[in-house]
């Protein structure tokens, strides 16, 4: 249809119903969707704020389905993509996706049909904006609407802002003023809407819905420890009726709970943005048909994927927002069936003051918006000399998503300029460049913090639920509150029986962390920890012997370590046991590989000595500068290792690369393989993201 028909269309809801039903098997429009609907027909420009499950993606679908030309959809979900293109090709709905999961082949295919016109319905990320071929291409593809899903990410306001959004509201303001655009969320606070309305150029209209989920049953579970929450997911899980999500707040974190589940007979599998992209799929397509009793995964699940039977989610951390906390659970109920939610909390002081479960959403701010020193630290860098990004990182010691971020603030402000050298990028710090304002990053932060303070207040609220959430969130629409523990549930609380005491003993003692150590320039093999060094009494133990002088590591240690070994090693020869040598910690190391080599029957070596000085690996923030460290630093002393199968002792595993390095120096000496063994590995801020 022609523009001029969609119009007619537009004021005749009835026969636009005939064409739902035909079409997409829906009987009606709700009213707020034909409002939308309508609206679009007609060529406006739409911002719609509605709740997750509410149909916003229908809201697009049915014009893009009717209109001349293709219909692009900006949107940062990979899952959404694939869900959504599956279900609109089923129904005979040309559409495709772009995106840097599918190989380079199949997403030129994908932009030639475009521009071929036999496709109704293309998505793409935000970030392939960036890439030549499709600016290229959408200067001939016949656009006839665009969309922007997750629109809360153009606003620097919003809690998942990407700058490649920003990219696409310029976009929008180039375009002719009586193309339809509908930008849809479902987590705008007035702030966020006001500034996607901003960004979005004259002539939005906002549309926003009722962010009420009446059949939701909210409670919060408060705890002590980690144990506390393993143990009423072990005892509770299974009771919850239907299919669930379990989040939790890192890769590591949804390593240990789904093999906890697993340890205690629970039919659950983990995902995580680190898994492969055919192993997401199949996760993703299991999810669809319940395949488990449910699924433990960081923020990367649930967006986008079309599951109205998802009956229970359970937080293990604490978001870093009510706006996130919303989000997330908002992906639960959508059949209007009883849903419960459940946020495990630990308020726990540690030694700054922090409380247990806002240590991580803390990192995660620190991570996406720097202090202003850090900026401080770029500036200087690039005062000295001309520098790539991972010699900037090596020189201001930053983290890799950290030094993007200020380095696209210091573009922006024109503080700093890329130079393009032997096709190398390279920054340049510009003389007379204008002071940093950090005005806005300090606004930014402080508004980060307030949120997180927010999530806390949800937590000890005596208010209902969700009456704290809609008033956060800026919905004003009032009814009969969702029932939770501070009206009409009953609360849960999480306690450890003996029983279950011993149950948790038992996992630790099986359950030993994988080291992905293996190199094509080393005959290093994967190794093993003993365990992490978040769990309370390996980490107290190792702390207190490090650096309390507490003595040698206790035996329970010894024995857990053994365990490990048996467990991944059992099947290898071992010549003789080396351990990594000390940077701090005296013998400590030396005399705990001398007990494992006892109790294995195996020689220690004292050959592994160190050629240069180093700094503890703690020191840095990023893996070029602990790689950089550690760099022929190791040697060997009157020894010959060559076809020797050798067991490497450590006490801490964090990046890896000291036992790479040594790993990398043995192998040069000849050695067969080399067996990595630590005591605990470290937990790092790994979500998903």
């Amino acid at each position: 249809m022609t523009l001029e028909q969609l119009k007619h269309l537009s004021n005749n809801r009835f026969e636009a119903e005939r064409i739902l039903q035909r079409v997409f098997g829906h009987k009606c429009f709700y009213d707020e969707q034909w409002q939308a609907i309508s609206r679009l027909m007609r060529g406006e420009r739409i911002l719609m704020i509605e709740r997750t499950g509410f149909g916003k993606s229908l809201c697009y679908q049915f014009p893009a389905y009717l209109l001349d030309g293709v219909t692009v959809i900006f949107s940062p979900l990979i899952a959404l993509m694939r869900d959504q293109v599956q279900s609109l090709n089923r129904l005979g709905i040309s559409a495709r996706c772009i995106n840097s999961e599918q190989e380079t082949e199949e997403n030129e295919n994908s932009i030639q049909e475009a521009l071929q016109g036999n496709v109704k319905i293309l998505y793409i990320a935000p970030e392939r904006q960036e890439n030549e071929r499709w600016i290229e291409a959408t200067r001939s593809m016949r656009l006839a609407m665009v969309v922007v899903d997750e629109a809360h990410t153009v606003s620097v306001w919003g809690h998942d802002f990407r700058p490649a959004f920003k990219r696409i509201a310029n976009l929008v303001k180039l375009l002719p003023h009586d193309m339809p655009i509908l930008a849809t969320t479902a987590t705008a606070t007035i702030r966020v809407q006001n500034d996607i309305v901003k960004q979005l150029g004259q002539g939005i209209n906002v549309i926003r819905g009722n962010l009420m989920r009446q059949n939701f049953n909210l409670r919060v579970i408060k705890v002590s420890c980690e144990e506390e929450k393993m143990a009423w997911l072990a005892q509770f899980v299974s009771t919850l009726p239907g299919f669930g999500l379990i989040y939790a707040g890192t890769r590591v974190d949804v390593e240990t709970y789904s093999r906890w589940l697993k340890f205690c007979r629970v039919n659950v599998i983990g995902y995580h943005a680190g898994l492969d992209p055919d192993t997401r799929k199949l996760i993703e397509q299991g999810m669809l048909k319940s395949r488990w009793k449910c699924i433990v995964t960081t923020n990367a699940l649930g967006m986008g994927i079309d599951k109205s039977d998802i009956h229970f989610i359970i937080h293990t951390q604490m978001p870093v927002s009510p706006i996130h906390y919303y989000q997330e659970i908002g992906r639960a109920g959508r059949d209007g069936r009883h849903t419960d939610i459940v946020l495990f909390f630990n308020g726990t002081l540690q030694d700054d003051g922090t409380m247990a479960d806002c240590v991580l959403p803390k990192a995660f701010i620190d991570g996406a918006k720097p202090g202003k020193d850090k900026y401080q630290r770029v500036i200087e860098a690039l005062k000295s000399e001309l520098l790539g990004e991972q010699d900037l990182i090596r020189r201001t010691n930053l983290k890799q998503n950290q030094l993007r971020t200020i380095k696209a603030d210091l573009l922006q402000q024109g503080i700093i300029r890329e130079v393009t050298i032997n096709k190398r990028k390279k920054y340049e710090y510009q003389y007379n460049a204008p002071e940093l304002d950090t005005t806005e990053f300090e606004s930014l932060r402080k508004q980060r913090l307030d949120e997180l303070d927010a999530m806390v207040g949800y937590v000890y609220t005596t208010e209902p639920r969700m009456k704290y959430l809609c008033d956060y969130l800026g919905d004003q629409a009032r009814g009969q509150w969702s029932p939770c523990d501070n009206t009409t549930l009953q609360p849960w609380r999480a306690a450890i029986e003996q029983r279950m005491r011993d149950l948790i003993d038992q996992f630790r003692q099986t359950y030993f962390p994988k080291l992905d150590l293996e190199e094509r320039r080393s005959n290093i093999v994967n190794g093993v920890a003993a365990s992490f060094y978040g769990v309370s009494n390996v980490g107290q133990a190792i702390h207190r012997c490090k650096y309390e002088k507490g003595g040698d590591f206790p035996d329970f240690l010894v024995t857990l370590t053994l365990r490990a070994y048996y467990k991944t090693f059992k099947d290898y020869h071992v010549d003789c046991v080396m351990f990594v040598p000390p940077t701090v910690s005296g013998k400590l190391v030396e005399n705990f590989a001398a007990r494992i080599a006892g109790a294995l029957h195996v020689p220690l070596s004292r050959a592994l000595v160190k050629a240069k000085g180093t700094q503890p690996q703690k020191a840095f923030q990023n893996g070029y500068s602990k790689r950089d460290n550690v760099k022929d630093a190791f040697t060997l002393k009157d020894a010959d290792v060559n076809d020797k199968t050798i067991l490497l002792i450590d006490d801490i595993c964090d990046s890896g690369a000291t036992i790479k390095e040594i790993g990398r120096m043995l192998t040069q000496n000849g050695a067969k393989q080399i067996l990595p063994l630590v005591i605990a590995k470290t937990v790092g801020n790994d979500a998903d993201n």
